[in-house]
């Protein structure tokens, strides 16, 4: 009888303990969402960058995340790729990727837009116009590529246009372009309209979602809590009376 009071108190003090543990985390998740919102409306406030105040070492990239900046440059789209499983607006599709060569014969990638896919052919994408000659483009700066979970691949297994994510390095030997170690995530038109819709998530606007779960995971912890009280306490107490 002992011993299995004391394994009913040992699975609800872990299930008390995991649950309340969730809940916290998912209140730190919110803080984080919150916390780069802020950030990111104070950086955006701060003046724009240009091709000459742009990070060429990635120890530098930390403090311009978030920044705004207004490039000129070319676009490679014979290296264009499309990063697919992406979503806006509830519907899946591709984020479209090019290379713009800056002045100084640097690289950066940029995060162009978003285009819906073939639902009768996965592997069909449109190829999204880009303006010839030079072009003046405006976005925001990322630590890189938008990135999705993946299992590790061989570096240089995919070449292809259509990838699940982008390596920078490997695509910097694939194409030979020298790339400046960040994303730009752009949010204007360059030319004549390429198709691609750039309604980019807002950050922090489902930070309700994670208060929500908390809550979730703390009422299972009073459950947890509650029944253990109720069933090995003062049940028995009330049925010894």
């Amino acid at each position: 009888m002992k011993r299995s009071r004391l394994v009913i108190f040992a699975a609800a003090l872990v299930g008390a303990l995991g649950t309340a543990r969730l809940g916290w985390w998912q209140l730190d998740r919110a803080a984080q969402k919150t916390q780069w919102a802020t950030e990111q409306a104070q950086r955006s406030e701060l003046p724009a960058l240009n091709a000459d105040t742009l990070a060429h070492d990635p120890t530098q990239v930390g403090a311009q995340v978030h920044r705004r900046v207004r490039l000129e440059g070319q676009w490679q789209p014979a290296h264009t790729v499309y990063l697919e499983n992406r979503t806006m607006n509830g519907r899946t599709g591709f984020y479209v990727l090019t290379p713009l060569t800056l002045q100084d014969g640097s690289s950066v990638i940029v995060q162009r837009g978003w285009q819906p896919r073939d639902m009768t052919d996965r592997t069909r994408v449109v190829d999204s116009p880009t303006a010839p000659g030079w072009v003046r483009l405006e976005g925001r700066v990322a630590a890189g590529p938008s990135r999705l979970f993946e299992l590790q691949s061989a570096p240089g297994a995919d070449a292809s246009r259509i990838r699940q994510n982008l390596d920078l390095e490997e695509f910097a030997r694939q194409t030979r372009l020298k790339f400046r170690p960040l994303a730009i995530v752009q949010d204007t038109h360059v030319g004549p309209s390429d198709g691609l819709l750039r309604d980019w998530p807002v950050p922090a606007s489902d930070v309700h979602k994670h208060y929500g779960y908390a809550f979730q995971w703390f009422a299972l912890c009073a459950l947890t809590i509650g029944l253990y009280v109720w069933f090995q306490i003062i049940r028995p107490r009330r049925r010894a009376h």
